[in-house]
């Protein structure tokens, strides 16, 4: 069982050494170093207030096992983008998809969402399979649409869910 709390500057370190996994091909985020994570931390109180995102640690017991988030389209608010980020250790277990539930839950209740999305990579598999497995369904290819960490921008799949 995982829990979500709302991130925290703690938090840092563990993200720092998730999010530079060597073995993290798909993920857009590769903080430069713990600093720069604290900073990006930093921001979340002001990215929550003015509406934007709202960023969670996920939590199994009393260890950070990952991250997961909702970007909130600014012109329609019942529409969040979520990304999320888990260990290495932990691939394979059904924690991003329990995570997208409950951030899921929290955006239904919280911000009135009524509808999901999810981008990635053609070539991550794993969150192809969060994604059919959370009730997601393949809308298309979006050509140049997502950031990659190597600067270039990649096409990606974009699955999505109504409710």
């Amino acid at each position: 069982m995982i829990i979500l709390r709302l991130q925290q500057i703690r938090d840092a370190q563990r993200f720092f050494e998730i999010l530079n996994n060597p073995n993290f091909h798909y993920f857009g985020s590769q903080p430069e170093s713990v600093e720069a994570e604290i900073a990006w931390l930093e921001g979340n109180e002001k990215r929550f207030s003015e509406h934007k995102e709202w960023n969670y640690t996920i939590l199994k017991g009393d260890d950070i096992i990952g991250g997961i988030g909702v970007k909130i389209n600014q012109h329609r608010s019942y529409i969040g983008e979520i990304g999320y980020f888990i260990d290495e250790a932990y691939w394979g277990q059904g924690i991003a998809t329990e995570a997208v539930r409950l951030l899921e839950e929290i955006c239904m209740q919280e911000l009135r969402m009524t509808r999901f999305e999810l981008l990635m990579l053609p070539e991550n598999i794993g969150s192809e399979k969060v994604a059919i497995k959370s009730g997601y369904r393949k809308e298309g290819l979006l050509q140049k649409a997502l950031l990659h960490k190597d600067g270039s921008k990649r096409d990606c799949f974009l699955y999505a869910k109504t409710l």
